[in-house]
């Protein structure tokens, strides 16, 4: 996975005098579909339990956890990152970092059942998804993944409506809740396509990314893969936004970076080698290309994994 995290902006944090526990420390707003709740934590504590009744999306905004959920092993949760939780499953929670000093602080965004099943009717009936039984849908078994950043643009605009005191916030949340979800599902998709599983085998998205994937070198252009999905450019180029919420260009330009990355591991190789064997033509544009995904030059970033 792309280790790049989009970052939330964090509200503010509660005034001390206001705060009535240490420990996962609540403030809520409420809206006619979706409850945000802003959850604090001053102190070390362990298996802190918490249940929703509602589908829950949770994003770290500072500090860590290492989160407990259904039989899996614990794993540490950070800024950038966030997990959706169905209703009523308990997560139990480890702080082991938190203190005054360095707060944890945690978003988890309770979303009506009705809000989603409606979403979801719309999107299946508005926007059908290629290839038969083939439908929106939230999966719950992919419930971690890092934030990109039209999915921490999209978050930052909810809590920014969940803490207006406007009118018409219920409005203009709703419209957001629907664009969370939609971002949550394509986000999904391409956690799911990085680690090699197929949701729907009929579904045309499997075969042109792995289309791309198999032919980094190759000149990949629009027709190449429309012909691929068997269809016409402009449908294709609609499928494939609908689908993972970025053009077939940028998800060519992301499969280079993370191969270039992967090659980088390598402390033996050559730049204009990497820039060769990950498709990419001028290494200059390999290197302006790669510090603007990654923050750090190539070589930076090679220099990480020198012993």
């Amino acid at each position: 996975m792309n280790n790049q995290r989009a970052l939330i902006s964090p509200p503010q944090l509660s005034n001390e005098k206001s705060l009535k526990t240490l420990v996962e420390n609540r403030t809520v707003y409420n809206l006619n579909h979706c409850e945000l709740n802003l959850f604090e934590t001053y102190e070390s504590s362990q298996l802190v339990p918490l249940k929703f009744n509602d589908f829950v999306v949770t994003s770290m905004l500072r500090g860590k956890k290492v989160m407990h959920l259904f039989d899996d092993p614990g794993f540490d949760y950070l800024p950038g990152e966030t997990v959706v939780i169905p209703s009523n499953v308990e997560m139990k929670i480890d702080f082991p970092e938190a203190s005054r000093e360095n707060p944890t602080q945690c978003l988890a965004l309770a979303i009506d059942k009705t809000k989603i099943t409606d979403t979801l009717n719309f999107l299946n009936e508005r926007y059908p998804k290629e290839g038969s039984n083939t439908y929106w849908q939230l999966n719950y078994q992919n419930y971690f993944f890092y934030n990109n950043v039209d999915l921490a643009s999209t978050i930052n605009k909810l809590i920014k409506e969940c803490m207006s005191t406007s009118i018409t916030k219920d409005a203009l949340a709703d419209l957001t809740l629907q664009e969370l979800l939609i971002r949550i599902i394509q986000t999904q998709t391409v956690k799911s396509i990085d680690e090699g599983i197929a949701i729907h085998t009929n579904n045309p998205i499997f075969e042109v990314t792995e289309f791309i994937r198999l032919n980094l070198k190759e000149n990949i252009n629009m027709k190449n893969l429309s012909e691929k999905a068997c269809m016409s450019p402009a449908s294709f180029y609609r499928f494939f936004r609908r689908e993972l919420g970025m053009s077939p260009i940028e998800y060519v330009l992301n499969e280079k970076i993370k191969h270039a990355k992967k090659l980088l591991r390598n402390p033996g190789i050559q730049i204009n080698e990497v820039c060769y064997l990950s498709g990419f033509e001028d290494a200059n544009y390999f290197i302006r290309l790669f510090k603007k995904h990654e923050g750090i030059t190539p070589k930076q970033y090679q220099l990480l994994y020198v012993n």
